[in-house]
């Protein structure tokens, strides 16, 4: 009994941390480059609706894919034209784009409010899905799930064995030196903003298509925000970002086991479903009573515009 627990809780926290893993490892080139992107809610919420319009109209869950990642990227363009061409302030911009996507997901959402996509079986992968606790839980997946661990390793790869990620971390560090030695420091950070939207995109995708097949208002629910958290938290690691998508994706499914085990607690319900909030904000008040913890992988041209000489 104790092990089927343990098994679901962390297929639950698996699932649950996917979102934050695809969202956050975006974000992550997104800023190595040194942009400031806080328009992940908004991104987020355009690519679950629009995965999910595109998965009912065509039958194809894989479309809808596509159209969130599309719908993602195109969102962070216009961020991107915002912040780097008009070289507009990139917090006001992306605080924008939030609350613009999330109105505007809410909006164009609202025919398919009562309506559900058939959900999509997950896949099993032979031999290893066997292994005792943890077969079951890690390798009885939905696609998307493996796509983010492979997602890791490409960011991991790219950021630091790649001449390509070595470029787009000194644009990150000084756009006027790289700028100097010839590289096109502009395209490179509209690469990475799409790059950063994209990712959202299929981040809210996973949401409306495979983890809840069916489109809510307000479904993302704050996960974009627990991404943005989780690049800072993560202090621009891969492999951090990875272990801390789990560990709130923990603590949101922790509250539902605790509600659905019936077990007799002093703390109302609306306190268990605000955890991973609480969570979101504790790390982040731990983490900067330290500067220097910030600062240590930190880009340090992040959130600053950039123009390049004519």
């Amino acid at each position: 009994m104790e092990g089927n627990l343990f098994t679901a809780v962390l297929f639950a926290t698996v699932v649950a941390g996917t979102p934050l893993i695809l969202t956050a490892l975006g974000l992550l080139v997104n800023e190595r480059a040194g942009v400031l992107n806080l328009g992940a809610e908004g991104m987020m919420a355009v690519g679950a609706v629009a995965a999910f319009a595109t998965a009912h109209h065509s039958g194809s869950p894989w479309l809808g894919v596509l159209a969130g990642l599309v719908a993602g990227a195109a969102m962070a363009l216009v961020f991107g034209f915002l912040a780097i061409t008009l070289q507009a302030n990139q917090v006001a911009s992306g605080l924008a784009l939030a609350i613009c996507g999330v109105g505007l997901a809410a909006f164009v959402g609202k025919p398919y409010e009562s309506l559900a996509l058939p959900a999509v079986p997950p896949i099993r992968l032979p031999f290893i899905a066997d292994i005792p606790l943890l077969g079951e839980a890690l390798y009885n997946q939905q696609a998307l799930v493996y796509a983010s661990w492979a997602l890791f390793w490409a960011v991991l790869y790219f950021l630091y064995r790649s001449r390509a990620g070595l470029v787009l971390r000194a644009v990150g560090e000084s756009p006027a030196a790289a700028h100097a030695i010839g590289h096109p420091v502009v395209l490179i950070r509209y690469l990475a903003v799409a790059f950063g939207g994209a990712m959202a995109g299929v981040g809210g995708a996973f949401l409306s298509v495979f983890y809840t097949p069916m489109w809510v208002e307000g479904m993302v629910a704050g996960r974009g925000w627990i991404a943005l958290a989780l690049v800072v938290f993560a202090t621009w690691r891969p492999l951090r970002v990875m272990l801390g998508a789990y560990l709130f994706g923990g603590v949101m499914v922790s509250q539902l086991f605790v509600q659905g085990a019936g077990l007799q607690i002093d703390f109302p319900s609306q306190f268990l479903s605000s955890l991973p909030y609480l969570a979101t904000i504790v790390v982040l008040v731990a983490i900067s009573r330290n500067p220097a913890t910030i600062r240590l992988n930190s880009p340090l041209s992040l959130g600053k515009p950039y123009r390049p000489d004519a």
